[in-house]
């Protein structure tokens, strides 16, 4: 380690120290510090770690977290980045805040997409995780195959690098790479002779080879499935790893099989069973039994601001992060299976780290909802207007709607909910500033 990673290390380490002990925070600041002392700093801190780096538009974190469980059922030293800070500043972090325990520890790390070649720049990864891509936040990642260069940038970085990618994502086989690539999917057996297209306004559903809009023979949600081109012969490849059964889908639980092999999660979601398959992929290139995963799946423990519930005065809080339509209408899915009464709220940002634009939320399906059965919509969010609108649009009957202008206003409405359980769905920044909101009064330890 240089003198200058030296210093930086120190910095990072007291601020923080200050910043978790005293203000609840700490993620991505201490990273900030350290990497303007010295942006040379992952050179010295990661030059001993075999680096795994989890990357795509959804699923991200809670990938990464499963994929921590699991590793840690083999191996004695592995840091992650739970919180999803997921840019140079928070990984910076991580790497600071890091005690190795051994020589050769493991980093699995969530990274934001335009971060991956800054990451790759200083670490060379042994393995890429690819989750999917869809439209998200244009004013920073523009249309879906700019998305997919830039992590393609930081994957030319690792040519030694073996991919594990989602195979039911054609974007994901758009290029050719000297990466060994592995593919997990769902299984269409039963579905074989099926031959129809995406949905109307679909992204992501022209051939890469001839520009032609490609036939499914099964769809899970938007465009992932088993794709192929009428016009050229371009198809899904071949999976080494495939969800073979769903048999529950519902809020808190989800049963499923993969590859035969039977698993339980507490969480919900279609797309969740997703970021399991992808974490099953690269548990079962690096070792990991069946057993050890069964044991990882099965952890009660919620993801930070994903599905994470949380008490507030005998009120169930269940924050789920949005920011593109295509999860977003996936949560919708999730929480209309719920069969208990709810309410509803969402909080709406615009910050840098949310995406400026938001106009993303007309393209989601609120009109989904059942307004009838949902006693209260709370909007709030430095954009609860435009939310609040999209609402009323939708057919939501605005005297079910109160309106929140600061974090604390909207805290002090949740023990007055008429239902025992309120769904939050919130933007980056708005979970966050909600999370500390919560912790600040104490509900959070």
């Amino acid at each position: 380690m240089t003198f200058k990673s030296g210093i930086a290390t120190i910095a990072g380490k007291s601020s923080y120290f200050i910043l978790s002990k005293f203000f609840n925070g700490g993620s991505s600041y201490p990273g900030k510090i350290a990497y303007k002392i010295d942006p040379e700093i992952l050179k010295s801190l990661g030059k001993d770690y075999d680096l795994i780096i989890v990357t795509g538009t959804n699923g991200k974190t809670l990938t990464t977290s499963l994929i921590n469980k699991m590793l840690i059922q083999k191996y004695d030293d592995v840091l992650t980045n739970p919180t999803g800070s997921n840019m140079i500043q928070g990984i910076v972090t991580s790497f600071v805040t890091h005690h190795k325990k051994t020589k050769k520890p493991l980093a699995v790390l969530e990274v934001d997409e335009a971060n991956v070649p800054i990451i790759c720049s200083y670490i060379t990864p042994k393995y890429f995780v690819l989750t999917n891509i869809f439209r998200d936040q244009m004013d920073r990642y523009g249309e879906i195959y700019t998305t997919y260069k830039k992590i393609l940038d930081g994957i030319k970085m690792a040519p030694n690098a073996t991919i594990i990618a989602n195979g039911d994502a054609a974007i994901f086989s758009s290029k050719k790479l000297p990466n060994k690539v592995v593919y997990y999917g769902f299984s269409d057996k039963g579905h074989e002779s099926e031959n129809f297209k995406a949905p109307t306004n679909t992204d992501g559903v022209l051939c890469p080879n001839c520009n032609h809009i490609m036939h499914y023979h099964m769809i899970s949600y938007a465009n992932l499935g088993s794709y192929f081109c009428p016009n050229c012969g371009f198809k899904r490849n071949e999976l080494k790893y495939q969800v073979t059964d769903i048999s529950t889908l519902l809020p808190n639980k989800t049963e499923f099989e993969i590859d035969g092999n039977k698993f339980t999660m507490n969480i919900g979601g279609k797309y969740n069973v997703y970021n399991a398959l992808a974490a099953y992929a690269i548990a079962s290139e690096m070792g990991i039994s069946v057993t050890q995963m069964q044991k990882a799946f099965a952890y009660d423990e919620k993801v930070f601001g994903r599905q994470e519930t949380i008490n507030v005065d005998g009120k169930n809080v269940n924050i789920i992060l949005v920011k593109n339509p295509v999860g977003l209408n996936q949560v919708i899915e999730t929480v209309l299976s719920d069969e208990d009464p709810y309410s509803l709220a969402f909080l709406l940002n615009a910050n840098y780290a949310d995406g400026i634009d938001t106009s993303w939320i007309w393209d989601a399906n609120f009109e989904d909802f059942n307004y009838n059965k949902i006693p209260l919509v709370i909007t709030g969010g430095k954009r609860f207007k435009d939310v609040t609108y999209r609402f009323k649009i939708a057919g939501l009957d605005m005297k079910k709607n109160i309106e929140t202008v600061e974090i604390e206003d909207f805290v002090k409405q949740i023990p007055k909910v008429p239902t025992g359980k309120i769904y939050v769905l919130a933007t980056y920044t708005a979970m966050l500033g909600l999370r500390k909101a919560l912790a600040d009064q104490g509900y959070i330890k």
